[in-house]
């Protein structure tokens, strides 16, 4: 393969896909009386339209693996402005390293298929290009979200914060200084008031930018994250809202964060119920005793999944997740579902809930 400069690389952007323009009713009733993964998608379509419809359930999802990066950034977007998701948990990377970095003006690109072998590794990282599998980022512009956090950090009161409040920060950020017109997870939630939560922010951008923040304040106080706040909060959302489905793309720390939550409750005293619904997209083998692949029939043993709708489908995010949005809103029971405004439980003073 010829050696080309670092523009010729970055030159065939992501494209985000749009759920609103493919109908994908037709096709999964189709794949529901197939066999094998077809109908197991199916079925997993059909459970998120009922946590939909469901008028009492609190839907959260949980973002975990290079999900935006690679194309599905605006099914999310579409998700929070269509009220299928009340709450959402996340890596890091999905949220700083991908949407936040979009929402600069950056932009995600198509690798050529013969750098996916990773033998011209070397030549990108001379140019400061990175590599996700076939896709590419510029590694300076990536420096620029970095240092971007550093800001807003150095703008909040000197405090631990949870994760939700400072990605709020993020949103606002966004509001006043994002690049117009922009489609951003953070800023989508922000003006919807949907919570959002990453229990490992420092394992991302936000990471190195709240370390500049720290060495730059010079031993005066500092941001911090308080993951326990984070904790904290997220269980005050499923005491108050009870009934609850998870919709889990991935697994990792937002599939275990979220799915604590009914064990954190019991712990403080308060009776809730498992989670009522659950479907899970991930290619993480279920042998190894990860917490990726373990089933969900597996999480009712810890008393934290209802086994009655609970779905498992082992394909690859990015083709699962696109049919299985697109299904739900063209179904469209969405249009007569109310907003939660979970926020409204939240206050910025972290606090416990009380038996």
């Amino acid at each position: 393969m010829e050696l080309k400069a670092k523009q010729q690389y970055l030159c065939q952007p992501v494209e985000h896909i749009d759920i609103t323009q493919f109908n994908a009713v037709p096709l999964i009733e189709a794949m529901g009386r197939m066999a094998y993964s077809a109908r197991d998608l199916a079925r997993a379509a059909e459970i998120f339209d009922r946590m939909i419809a469901d008028p009492d359930c609190g839907i959260i999802l949980c973002l975990a693996g290079s999900l935006v990066s690679a194309g599905l950034k605006k099914i999310f977007v579409e998700m929070i402005r269509s009220r299928m998701v009340d709450v959402i948990v996340s890596t890091g990377a999905n949220l700083l390293d991908q949407d936040f970095f979009e929402a600069l003006g950056f932009r995600h690109y198509q690798a050529d298929a013969a750098l996916k072998s990773g033998v011209h590794d070397a030549k990108l990282r001379e140019l400061r290009i990175d590599r996700i599998y076939d896709t590419l980022i510029d590694e300076e512009e990536l420096r620029v979200c970095d240092e971007t956090v550093r800001r807003i950090a150095d703008e909040l009161p000197p405090r631990p914060h949870s994760s939700r409040e400072f990605l709020a920060a993020m949103g606002a950020f966004l509001e006043r200084e994002g690049k117009k017109p922009v489609e951003s997870i953070l800023l989508e939630a922000y003006r919807h008031g949907v919570p959002l939560f990453c229990p490992a922010l420092s394992d991302c951008s936000a990471g190195f930018g709240l370390v500049a923040h720290r060495a730059g304040r010079q031993g005066a106080p500092v941001v911090t994250i308080d993951s326990v706040a984070d904790f904290d909060e997220l269980t005050q959302l499923k005491i108050h809202l009870r009934e609850t489905g998870l919709f889990m793309i991935g697994g990792g720390v937002p599939k275990n964060f979220a799915q604590d939550v009914v064990v954190a409750a019991d712990v403080l005293g308060v009776e809730v119920p498992m989670h009522k619904y659950a479907i899970q997209v991930t290619v993480a083998d279920v042998r190894d005793g990860g917490l990726s692949g373990s089933t969900l029939v597996e999480a009712s043993s810890w008393g934290k999944v209802n086994t009655t709708d609970e779905q498992m489908v082992f394909a690859e995010a990015t083709l699962a997740v696109p049919l299985i949005a697109a299904y739900a809103w063209h179904k469209g029971t969405w249009r007569d579902r109310s907003a939660r405004n979970p926020n409204r439980i939240l206050h910025d003073k972290t606090r416990s809930v009380k038996p």
